[in-house]
């Protein structure tokens, strides 16, 4: 898995708001408690607005807030508006068709596995790190492996019933 940039860094900016005493905070004050410039922060307000993710308000005392509490935003949802899903099941078959397949169609197409694979642990972490919520990142901050360890137990758990139904035990 690799994070990118926007993601980091509007990640970080939630938190903030998140962590914010007063519920609202400018862009400048982001910025300058996030080391990035007042523009960078002015585009990745705007694609969690637009989410609905954040709210702002203009004015003397406006700014941005969190839309929900911070115990309603998973870190899955929040990661797809910064980001791009781990898989994209779309795209995935021409991406890696291979130079040499006939009309760009994928030579595995019919028995891929690898496919099945990925779609599979995109959904896992999606729905792990959906049950990840701002709230936890800003309170247990100090025994976060352990709470990501007890999610993803529940989320696996949760699941067994599929696995089982794809013939995968334990």
């Amino acid at each position: 898995m690799k994070i990118t940039a926007q993601e980091e860094y509007g990640l970080r900016c939630v938190l903030r708001l998140a962590k914010s005493e007063t519920g609202t905070t400018t862009l400048p004050e982001i910025a300058a408690a996030e080391g990035l410039t007042v523009a960078y922060v002015a585009k990745l307000m705007a694609v969690l607005r637009h989410a609905g993710i954040l709210d702002s308000a203009r004015g003397r005392s406006g700014g941005y807030t969190l839309a929900r509490p911070a115990d309603e935003i998973g870190l899955g949802s929040l990661l797809l508006v910064l980001g791009e899903p781990l898989f994209d099941e779309g795209e995935y078959c021409q991406k890696h068709a291979g130079s040499e397949a006939p009309n760009g169609v994928c030579l595995n197409h019919a028995t891929c596995t690898l496919k099945s694979l990925w779609q599979t642990l995109e959904h896992w972490m999606r729905r792990t790190l959906d049950q990840i919520t701002l709230a936890d990142l800003v309170q247990h901050e100090g025994r976060l492996p352990e709470l990501l360890r007890e999610r993803l137990a529940a989320a696996v758990l949760a699941e067994e019933p599929q696995l089982i139904s794809l013939g995968i035990t334990k």
